[in-house]
């Protein structure tokens, strides 16, 4: 069986961490910012986890990174 490639697009979106978990950058950071607290945008800032059925779709997408 051939191996499997990478998808580079979610390479540049997800990062995966050595004990496994799948993070990935928070959305709604781009534009609209006068109107988000302080602290909402401070914390959009942060890596969060992908959860549920997502997960396991972006764990096909990176094959080598977990």
């Amino acid at each position: 069986m051939p191996k499997s490639k990478t998808k580079k697009a979610a390479k540049k979106r997800f990062k995966t961490t050595g004990s496994g978990r799948v993070l990935h950058k928070s959305t709604r950071l781009n534009h609209l910012l006068s109107k988000k607290s302080r602290k909402r945008k401070r914390r959009m800032g942060m890596p969060s986890e992908v959860t549920g059925k997502q997960r396991k779709t972006v764990r096909e997408l990176l094959p080598y990174d977990h």
